[in-house]
């Protein structure tokens, strides 16, 4: 029996490796490799909405970081910036009727989902007309009414929550799927091993999506996993799985799409490795002293949003007159999400035990 073993040399997390000269070889799990991505969507109309999107994203976040400095936002805060091509391009291929689950860094999730940026920027704010009520605040974001059941401020929580939904689905013949997104980190939780296992045995509809950002907080993931090709340790539990460029969203709502189209057609659980980074530490209580400048500054080189730009520029599809408009929406929708979300009101303090407890008339009694 042969095993597989991880034989590359330990380097520093992020460090582009040479290209192989055999070109009859895919290199589809290094970092580095720039695949061709097949055309996704109705052409140029659909790169414009991707574009729109992860700018949407972006802007948003740079404007809580913004608030956060003004302590206006409080409590921790946890950014999408570098991984919006994640969020994107796999929303892109759901529908209205599948689930997703997340995590704490959920801003992008959320939004891609189609939560209004007003009703996620008031939950930030901790106000009433917060998607959670102001209750959850920005790990605990929330929409049932589209299906988005939270951000989940423990790691790999979200995991089988998702399962369960899938499985209820399954049991239900429903035609749809529970997407969950999680960090490397979650990946060495005994809840991802868990859900992955039962999910083959049940051939569950559930896409996992694993937005490796090469850090589990501040760790590397060469520090804390012994093997780092999350992808082909998913396929040992009989998954389909592979490792996708998480810095391309077409790329990312191709994989997406290809897993979905398979999961509808009853082939069971799917695994993508979405490779990424995120530019931002941590949290905004990161000092972020375990990465290298450097090393940064070569994954900026290969923004999401810059990468799309540049390819319909070339395809002219892009002037800066679209860009000027997509700036320009993007900025008057945040603004109104800022000003409504100032304006709205506090939680009363009579509520505060509002879907905590219940009145004897709510309690049934055997």
């Amino acid at each position: 029996m042969s095993v597989a073993r991880n034989t590359r040399a330990r380097k520093a997390p992020g460090t582009p490796k040479p290209a192989k000269s055999d070109a009859k070889k895919a290199t589809p799990n290094k970092r580095s490799a720039r695949p061709e991505v097949p055309a996704v969507g109705p052409g140029t109309a659909h790169r414009m909405d991707l574009l729109e999107t992860m700018l949407r994203i972006r802007r948003f976040e740079e404007r809580c970081v913004e608030l956060y400095s003004a302590a206006k936002i409080r409590g921790f805060v946890h950014l999408y910036i570098g991984e919006e091509a994640v969020a994107v391009g796999v929303n892109g291929a759901l529908t209205a009727e599948d689930a997703v689950v997340s995590t704490y860094r959920e801003h992008g999730h959320a939004l891609a989902r189609g939560i209004p940026a007003e009703a996620v920027m008031a939950e930030m704010f901790g106000t009433t007309t917060g998607c959670s009520g102001g209750r959850g605040g920005s790990m605990h974001l929330f929409d049932a009414s589209r299906r988005f059941y939270g951000g989940n401020a423990i790691v790999a929580g979200g995991l089988p929550l998702a399962a369960g939904l899938a499985l209820a689905d399954r049991m239900r013949e429903q035609p749809r799927v529970t997407c969950c997104f999680f960090g490397d980190g979650a990946f060495a939780e005994g809840e991802f091993h868990e859900t992955a296992n039962l999910a083959v045995l049940w051939n569950l509809p559930l896409l996992l999506v694993c937005e490796n950002n090469l850090y589990a907080m501040g760790t590397a993931l060469e520090r804390h996993e012994a093997q780092t090709d999350l992808a082909m340790r998913a396929a040992s539990y009989g998954m389909v799985a592979w490792a996708v460029d998480g810095m391309d969203v077409e790329a990312m709502e191709n994989a997406a799409r290809r897993a979905t189209e398979a999961i509808r057609a009853g082939a069971g659980p799917h695994f993508l490795e979405a490779r990424t980074y995120r530019f931002r530490a941590h949290s905004m209580y990161d000092p972020d002293r375990y990465r290298d400048k450097a090393e940064i500054e070569h994954w900026k080189t290969r923004d999401p949003i810059s990468q799309l730009m540049d390819r319909m520029r070339q395809a002219d599809e892009l002037g800066d007159e679209e860009l000027t408009g997509i700036e320009h929406r993007a900025t008057d929708e945040i603004d109104h999400a800022v000003e409504t979300a100032e304006q709205a009101p506090e939680e009363p303090v009579e509520d505060l035990l509002l879907h905590v407890t219940s009145t004897p008339s709510e309690v049934r009694r055997p």
